[in-house]
């Protein structure tokens, strides 16, 4: 598959060719996001954290950035196998220039990634990344002589960092949890939440811990994706040794989703509502630092919504995307965020998807409302969100069907912010309509009260390609 090239980084396949990831085009995208630095911190001595998931390539693609980066006479923190949240913390926590996540994510093994951060441990606004991708292009690169190349330090035990700055956080209650005596599984899917998972459960007090997938060899057990489908091993898991709850958790560490103690799917959809009920019920804890506001994205569900307004709080939707959702909140000083994904941002802690800090409020909020997960579920709305695509015939302008799509349904409410989205609000239903930028094809999302109402609403709107 092409390499896909974005404000956030590059990704691809790994392989021979320019249509794939190489160290070729890899290098070449790290010495422009070095160079990039260096313009904006003149006279100034640079600084990037690394760090990588555990795919099969991570390691190769690791020892290229760093030596890369130390030709171009920057520094280097290796911080080696971490999460994708953790580097960002690490960032923050060495004052560093930026940093470097070498990592695809939820994609499977055969891919990989180089995603890109500012000195606040953040993705690249559009603006820096379009600069990196220009500069990728120009190929003229300031190397410097061997008696000013970088130093590189390595620090690998940021995980531990990570985890012992989440206990500290309002609304994580040590005590409370460890009390509580959770039996909990975690598949580690092969990658670095193998590792950083349990290191939190521990901290947190946590002793009865079984790893399923726990071998960071990158050669994963099944696709990575944290979906219902793909978690068949963990609900078996969960049932035989009569476990608490189960939770599962991408390549690297950014998205999360639990599994209640009867082997059953909570959702990653609610991973985000049941975390944001939480905080939000919480909110005289922050005084005046944010607003009763919370933030996902267009393709979210509603529950999110109907939760905030339970505490009388607003609900935001950006467009899709970590970077436009965390650009919301600071807009909106919201209190917690994310995607429906299973992505928790909790800006007390950091602006980035974490899903170890997810792990920690999810299990405060069990123990305070002494529940269990599938009794927390039944409190929660309830709808069915149908997620899929449909391919488009060749040469089929697809501005022009939405424009037509649109007028369609212009007696129902349109946000043409991300794609195309209609709210049904009396039914309490919505469609989102995002075209790809890499493949012939639209992703619809549709929700609904239930099952066959979204199924309804997908046939509906897929009519009308």
């Amino acid at each position: 598959m092409a390499i896909i090239s974005s404000i956030s980084g590059i990704r691809g396949t790994v392989g021979a060719g320019n249509d794939n990831l190489n160290p070729v085009n890899f290098i070449n995208f790290v010495l422009a996001f070095g160079e990039f630095l260096k313009k904006k911190n003149k006279n100034k001595k640079i600084k990037i954290v690394v760090g990588r998931d555990g795919r099969m390539s991570g390691e190769m693609f690791l020892s290229l950035a760093i030596n890369s980066l130390i030709s171009l006479g920057i520094d280097v923190v290796n911080i080696d196998l971490a999460s994708t949240p953790t580097i960002e913390i690490a960032v923050i926590n060495e004052v560093a220039s930026g940093g470097i996540i070498i990592s695809a994510s939820h994609n499977p093994r055969e891919w990989n990634a180089l995603k890109l951060l500012n000195e606040k441990g953040e993705f690249l606004d559009k603006v820096s990344g379009e600069t990196v991708l220009n500069e990728a292009k120009m190929v003229n690169f300031s190397f410097v002589a061997v008696n000013n190349f970088g130093k590189i330090v390595k620090k690998n035990f940021y995980t531990n960092v990570h985890a012992s700055k989440i206990l500290k956080l309002p609304l994580i209650d040590k005590k409370l949890i460890k009390k509580r005596n959770f039996k909990i599984v975690v598949d580690g899917i092969n990658s670095v939440g193998s590792v950083a998972v349990p290191i939190l459960l521990k901290e947190l007090g946590v002793k009865n811990v079984v790893v399923i997938n726990k071998d960071v060899d990158g050669n994963f057990n099944h696709n990575p994706e944290p979906i219902e489908k793909n978690l068949k091993q963990l609900f078996k898991a969960v049932k035989k040794i009569r476990a608490d709850l189960g939770i599962a958790v991408d390549p690297d560490v950014d998205r999360l989703a639990f599994v209640d103690e009867k082997g059953n799917y909570f959702g990653e959809e609610n991973t985000l509502v049941s975390v944001s009920k939480y905080v939000l019920e919480s909110f005289s804890v922050f005084k005046s630092k944010y607003k009763k506001v919370s933030v996902s994205n267009l393709s979210s569900s509603l529950a999110l919504k109907d939760v905030s307004e339970d505490f009388n709080a607003k609900c935001f939707f950006a467009a899709v995307g970590e970077a436009n959702v965390v650009s919301e909140m600071k807009k909106k000083k919201a209190v917690i965020g994310g995607e429906g994904n299973g992505g928790i941002i909790y800006p007390e802690f950091h602006y980035g998807r974490d899903a170890l800090v997810g792990v920690a409020l999810f299990l405060t909020y069990l123990v305070k409302r002494k529940i269990k997960v599938s009794e927390l579920k039944e409190k929660l709305p309830q709808y069915f969100l149908l997620k899929d695509k449909i391919e488009l015939k060749k040469g089929l302008n697809i501005d022009k069907m939405f424009d037509r799509i649109e007028k369609k349904y212009k007696k129902f409410e349109v946000n043409k912010t991300d794609g195309l989205k209609i709210v049904f609000t009396k039914e309490k239903s919505w469609a989102h309509l995002r075209k790809s930028n890499t493949e012939p094809i639209i992703r619809i999302y549709c929700e609904a009260p239930t099952k066959k109402e979204a199924e309804n609403l997908f046939k509906k709107i897929s009519n009308d390609f």
